[in-house]
């Protein structure tokens, strides 16, 4: 017995020695090993937060008055707020918040000097309810900044010494805030709105990324190379069979959260489809190039992985980009799910059309072209 268990302990060790030997030469897979833990110890410690910083707003300043510049001085004061866009109208405030150049409008009334005044100020603030987290502590940030303003500016001095103290007189000002595409701020319907780019994400990435290491693996890439085709057109035509599976996904995901939770696209179904098509190229692109850069199976999935995590971190389907540190949310803009779930959320929340997602399609054109490129530079031609 004892010998049998002696045996058994000496094979298990030799395999084990045998793979730990293999490991330690595959400097690919210890790199990938080591530079996990870094990645994620920096997109949650550094890229995400709950705090606004650099938002972007808008202003239908009604008043023209000196008090109104002041108040206005004063939110942008803060910190959290990039300078305002001054707009003429509620319909150029509305075009704002409908393309995600603005995550608040403040109105502020015809008549508001004279409130002021009277002593019963009232501020209306729209806010883009698309993104429920973001659109509450923004309205917080400008509640407490009108809730804390002295319209006397012989005051001056003492608001700057505590600004983040809250006024209790009946002079304060009462903002109204209002949230537009989401009115009950539902994280579901955030969430929904976005579930199939993220499930394109997965499926186009891993799908993809196992094809030219699979063949190297079975023997079979050399045959490949040698048809009298170019590597781009090897490219395409590994990635079309993947087009109709995808469109097939995101058919499932929509009618889905429509049934189930009632989440339907508010806009167009044709820019729906439209934009999903250079979106699933793109991302495809990706695994072909995860692909050709590895050498064994195990590392395409281990490296599809590793670049999944900051798609869905740095795009902004889980987290809102425009709270990333500067340098951070530029960084996402190379991750082609960070243009899909703008399109999203533009078509399914805020009831656009092909008009309103021109720029995010154009710039998965450009990375589809970027990753395509990327895969034919890596792509031998030939053998040999």
């Amino acid at each position: 017995m004892r010998e049998r268990l002696r045996r058994f302990a000496g094979n298990v060790w030799a395999v084990a020695y045998r793979d730990a030997t293999g490991l330690r030469h595959d400097s690919a897979f210890i790199g990938m090993i080591a530079a996990q833990p870094v990645m994620m110890l920096l997109l949650f410690g550094l890229a995400l937060s709950n705090e606004p910083a650099n938002v972007p707003w808008g202003v239908l300043d009604q008043s023209r008055s000196t008090v109104s510049r002041r108040l206005v001085a004063e939110i942008e004061a803060t910190g959290y707020f990039v300078p305002p866009r001054s707009v003429a109208s509620y319909d150029e405030g509305r075009d704002l918040l409908e393309r995600g150049q603005a995550v608040a409008l403040v109105v502020i009334p015809r008549d508001f000097h004279r409130e002021v005044l009277r002593g019963a100020p009232e501020l209306q603030v729209l806010l883009d309810g698309a993104d429920p987290l973001t659109a509450a502590r923004v309205g917080g940030y400008i509640g407490q900044v009108a809730r804390a303003f002295d319209p006397d500016p012989r005051s001056v001095a003492a608001r700057s010494a505590d600004r983040a103290a809250l006024r209790t007189d009946d002079r304060a000002l009462a903002p109204r805030p209002r949230f537009w595409f989401n009115p009950a701020l539902r994280d579901r319907d955030f969430f929904l709105a976005v579930i199939a780019g993220m499930l394109l994400t997965n499926l186009c990435f891993s799908a993809s990324s196992l094809g030219i290491v699979g063949e190297r693996e079975s023997g079979t890439y050399e045959a490949t190379l040698a048809l009298p085709t170019t590597p781009v057109e090897i490219v395409l035509g590994k990635l079309l069979p993947f087009v109709g599976i995808s469109y097939y996904v995101l058919t499932f995901a929509v009618v889905m959260a429509g049934v189930l939770f009632g989440v339907w696209p508010r806009g167009s179904w044709l820019a729906l489809a439209v934009l999903t098509l250079p979106f699933v190229l793109a991302s495809l692109s990706v695994g072909v190039l995860v692909s050709a850069l590895v050498r064994t199976s195990a590392q395409a999935v281990f490296l599809t992985v590793f670049v999944i995590l900051p798609s869905f971190v740095l795009s902004g389907v889980m987290f809102p980009y425009q709270l990333m540190p500067s340098g951070i949310r530029q960084l996402g803009s190379v991750l082609p799910l960070r243009w899909y779930q703008i399109g999203l959320r533009r078509l399914v929340l805020r009831g656009g059309d092909l008009g309103d997602v021109v720029v995010p399609l154009v710039a998965l054109t450009l990375l589809f072209g970027f990753f395509l490129a990327l895969v034919r530079v890596r792509m031998k031609p030939r053998l040999g």
